[in-house]
Order: structure tokens, then C-alpha cells, then sequence
């Protein structure tokens, strides 16, 4: 297929996105919800016509003609990670490497700004396994996405909370009321939103979100323009630690924050073995992690661009490095947050988390 062929494509799917937000006169939820499916439907365009993906495709219809699994067993597993997440620390010693080696796979890193994008990467074939929060799989999953669950983490409530300004009125749940509250839209932070609201008898609908990246909600948190921000460690710590923020509530008995593994359905069928050594990998430099705040906060601190004072703060309440399996509470977890999101309307249709929970054959 040329190039006209593909340019005519996007260009239908774009006028059929932009006619679907005017026509149904779409609220910006609803928009953001249109918009990440539109994304991941560019990424699959682009990716259908990369020399990569038509080689897994051939590979894939030679071995099993009409089947929709599996890849060949791979020399290069491409990771995706962010850089204030454990991936990182797995990447900056080097473990997964060393890991590898013997059976002579190699280790691409590929970093991003968030799990959204990663997400969008899976499906696109651009890279291989990733490490995001709660809110990323599920929109992936409510857009179609064939992701699976391979692992978690343990829950780390305490780095995960709401702030406000030390000199703030604001002193419950309830003074929130009618205020400007920041959050990143889709996110943790989001979810525990929308919980701490409600356990206080409050519906979403009484206070005013404002949808924002962390680098720029704490530019109009500190400048008073926003009243509260719901945000996570270490942008948490760092809050904290410049003396112009206090916690009205963190995440504990409202959500678990933790760390999820994943990868493509095709790839953890293919590669069992393989998904099971990086899970191993990320578990040993989590175990390292928890006994060396410091030594961490070290190595984080020129990545992020955060002081090392604010990163160890946040290692000391962080339990995101471990690895375990996904168990019936976690998959309890993700649902609520699933339907929490649907009920919101920030997914376009219901899922079942227990249906993208990897069993290993």
C-alpha cells in the first residue's frame, strides 16, 4: 500500500474524530477519552507500514495462518520506562543486561514522559514491556488495546495524596467544595480524587477540576491559582519539602497506588521465560532499592531535575519495587478503579480487568 493510500486513512480517521466531537457535542471528558483512542488508531496506522511490524506480521501469518498471537522468540527486548520509576533504576545498573546475556537477548530502552504513551507504544509494536499506574492499563484496555497483566507491586497509599498551601482555609475533605482542584486527568491521582470526594459525601460535581500535567499544577499551585492538587512522590516530597504545602489527605483506606507490569498478550505467550527473567530483574534492584533511600534519591535526582532531600523523602515511603503476582484483591483494585473512570465517563465502555490478567500456559 503507497503513501497516498495511508495519508487518505489518517485523514478519514481524523474528520471522523473531529465530526464526532461536533456532532455529539462531547464534554471535555468525553474528549479525552475520544482523543486517546484516536492516538492509539495514528500509532497503529503508522506502525502497520514500519518494516518492523510487517516482518512480525509475516512472521506470524507463516507460522499460523489467521491466528492473532504469536511472535518469534526475540534477540532484543525493547522496554519501555519512565524516568522516576523502577525501569530506571533497572536500566541505570544494568541488571536486566547482565540477566539476559547468557541466553543472548539484548535490552532496548526507550523512555517516555508517562504511561499513556507507553501504552500506545504496546499496541503500536514499539516496545515490548512496561511499568505504569493504575489509570494507563485501563484506558488502554477500554481502547482495544491486547495488553496483559504479568506482575505488581506492593501498595504505597502514603505517596499518593491531596495537598494544599500551609496557609490554606482549607482543612477537610468538605472545605473542598466549590475550589479549584488540580489533577492529572486519567491519572492515581485522579482516582483518589473522585474517592476521597465521595467518603466525605461530596459527588465530583461540587468541586472544579482542573486537568494538568505535575510540572504545571505546581506552577499554579504556588502561585494560589488552584486551591488543591492531587498528585504522587516524588513531586509529592518535593511539594512538601519547599515548606509551601501540607497533606489534607493521602491515599490510605482510599487506593493502593501501586506499579503494574505489562506487556502485549503475543509476547508474554511467546516468551514466557523471558517475561519471567525481567520480572526478576525488576525485583532484584527493588529489593536493593528499599534498603538504599539515599543511594537512590542519588541517582534519580539529575534524571528528574528534583533535589535529592525531596527523592529520599519519597523513597522512604515508596514500596513500588517489588514484584508479586496478581492476586483476586489487586484485580478487585484495578476494577474499582475501572468503573470508578466509566462512571466518570472518561472510558467509553465498560471492561473486565480479570480478562487482561496474563495466565501463563
Amino acid at each position: 500500500m503507497n503513501l497516498f493510500i495511508i495519508l487518505k486513512l489518517l485523514s478519514s480517521i481524523t474528520s471522523f474524530f473531529r465530526q464526532s466531537i461536533k456532532v455529539l457535542k462531547l464534554d471535555s471528558a468525553k474528549i479525552f477519552a475520544v482523543l486517546f483512542t484516536f492516538s492509539l488508531c495514528l500509532s497503529l496506522s503508522f506502525s502497520a507500514f514500519s518494516p518492523s511490524y510487517a516482518k512480525s506480521s509475516t512472521q506470524n501469518s507463516g507460522a499460523n495462518p489467521g491466528a492473532n498471537t504469536s511472535i518469534a522468540a526475540v534477540n532484543v527486548v525493547r522496554m519501555g520506562y519512565q524516568k522516576s520509576a523502577v525501569l530506571a533504576l533497572v536500566k541505570q545498573q544494568g541488571t536486566l543486561e547482565k540477566q539476559l546475556s547468557p541466553s543472548g537477548v539484548s535490552v532496548k530502552w526507550l523512555e517516555f514522559p508517562s504511561g499513556p504513551p507507553m501504552m500506545e507504544a504496546l499496541n503500536a509494536n514499539s516496545i515490548d514491556f512496561a511499568a505504569v499506574g493504575e489509570g494507563p492499563p485501563v484506558f488502554a484496555q477500554s481502547a482495544g488495546v491486547p495488553l496483559v497483566y504479568v506482575g505488581n507491586s506492593s501498595a504505597s497509599p502514603e505517596g499518593l495524596a491531596i495537598l494544599v498551601r500551609n496557609n490554606s482555609p482549607i482543612k477537610t475533605l468538605a472545605d473542598l467544595k466549590g475550589k479549584k482542584v488540580a489533577v492529572a486527568k486519567g491519572s492515581s491521582a485522579h482516582f483518589l480524587l473522585v474517592q476521597a470526594l465521595s467518603s466525605t459525601g461530596l459527588q465530583y460535581s461540587d468541586i472544579q477540576p482542573t486537568y494538568l500535567s505535575p510540572a504545571d499544577a505546581r506552577a499554579v499551585f504556588e502561585q494560589g491559582k488552584i486551591d488543591a492538587w492531587g498528585i504522587w512522590d516524588p513531586f509529592l516530597a518535593a511539594a512538601q519539602k519547599s515548606g509551601g504545602a501540607r497533606i489534607l489527605r493521602d491515599a490510605k483506606g482510599l487506593a493502593s497506588w501501586r506499579e503494574f507490569y505489562v506487556t502485549s498478550r503475543s509476547f508474554a505467550d511467546a516468551n514466557p521465560q523471558l517475561v519471567k527473567q525481567i520480572l526478576e530483574s525488576v525485583d532484584k534492584v527493588g529489593k536493593w532499592a528499599k534498603k538504599n533511600h539515599r543511594q537512590v534519591a542519588e541517582v534519580l535526582s539529575p534524571q528528574m531535575g528534583i533535589d535529592v532531600a525531596s527523592l529520599e523523602l519519597a523513597e522512604t515511603r515508596r514500596k513500588r519495587y517489588d514484584v508479586l503476582p496478581f492476586s483476586n484483591e489487586v484485580v478487585a483494585e484495578q476494577q474499582k478503579v475501572a468503573d470508578t473512570f466509566l462512571s466518570q465517563k472518561l472510558i467509553p465502555k465498560q471492561i473486565k480487568v480479570a480478562d487482561a490478567v496474563w495466565k501463563p500456559k
